[in-house]
Order: C-alpha cells, then structure tokens, then sequence
C-alpha cells in the first residue's frame, strides 16, 4: 500500500528535478552588466564615461567619441591620456556639472584627436581617463572607421 502513495510522488520529483535541474544553476541573462553598444564605458567617482569609441580615418588618425556625464554638483576637467613611455599624450576636457550630458568628439572645442600607427579600425587601443583625486581607469577603446553612417561624421 505504502509503494502506491510513495511511488507517483516520487515519480513527481524526479521528473520536476529533471526537467528544472538545467535552470538550478544557470546565470540569470539579464542580470549581467554590459555595454549596449559598439563603445565601452566605465564609472569613475560622479562621471559614467558611456560609448567610448575611436573613429578612424584608416591612416593613423582617429577621433575619440564618447558621452560624459557628471552626476556631482562642480564642474571638473577629465584627462584623457594614450601613447606609452615618453611619447604619452595628454588631452583635457573640461565636463560640466548636471545636467547636462557632455558629447565629446561632435564638434571641434571638445575634439581629441589620436595620431597613432597603432590606430586600426578593427582593433583595441588603450586610453586613460582620470580626473581630480578619483582613480582613473585604463580603458581598450575599440576603433571603428566611417563605413557606417551614424559613423561617418566623426572621422577626422
């Protein structure tokens, strides 16, 4: 009689283990961070860098494009600083406070453009941000060229 009660229910368990058991200890997709564009970004204190991107010309020049915004109440300046050793290069931009979002490399007062042979469209270049007494981050940008036409004003 026993095996008549226990036997469906645990028929019941075995079977809901086993078509759930995938899903135990599986990540949750849309819980993971990630950058929803062709860009990179990072968090730095009160400024979120967003869409990070190069834009190359295809002969050793590339226009930096990103979004800044500061969240805190001043003003700061964002160093901007690519090459290596003694060849490294310094740009500033200066990043307003709210509410305004900052867009740098649209228009020709807050253009950095990068001069490198290391500049390809295709790859990744390192390019560090820092600003006031927060720890800067060291971000690979990824290069893109003008092919696309959302793109194709940035070229330098």
């Amino acid at each position: 009689m026993r095996r008549r009660v226990y036997a469906p229910l645990a028929l019941a368990l075995t079977l809901s283990l086993g078509t759930a058991g995938c899903t135990l200890s599986a990540e949750v997709a849309t819980q993971k961070d990630y950058e929803p564009s062709d860009g990179v970004g990072a968090l730095m204190g009160e400024l979120a860098i967003r869409n990070v991107l190069l834009i190359s010309n295809g002969d050793g020049a590339a226009n930096l494009v990103m979004t800044v915004v500061n969240s805190g109440a001043e003003d700061v300046s964002l160093s901007v600083q690519y090459g290596d050793g003694a060849s490294r290069t310094t740009g500033v931009v200066d990043i307003t406070a709210v509410p305004p979002r900052n867009r740098i490399g649209d228009d020709d007062g807050t253009s950095i453009v990068i001069e490198s042979d290391e500049v390809a469209p295709g790859g990744l270049f390192p390019v560090y941000f820092q600003y006031g007494d927060v720890p800067g981050e060291l971000l690979f940008v990824p290069v893109l060229d003008g092919s696309l036409p959302e793109y194709e004003l940035f070229v330098p």
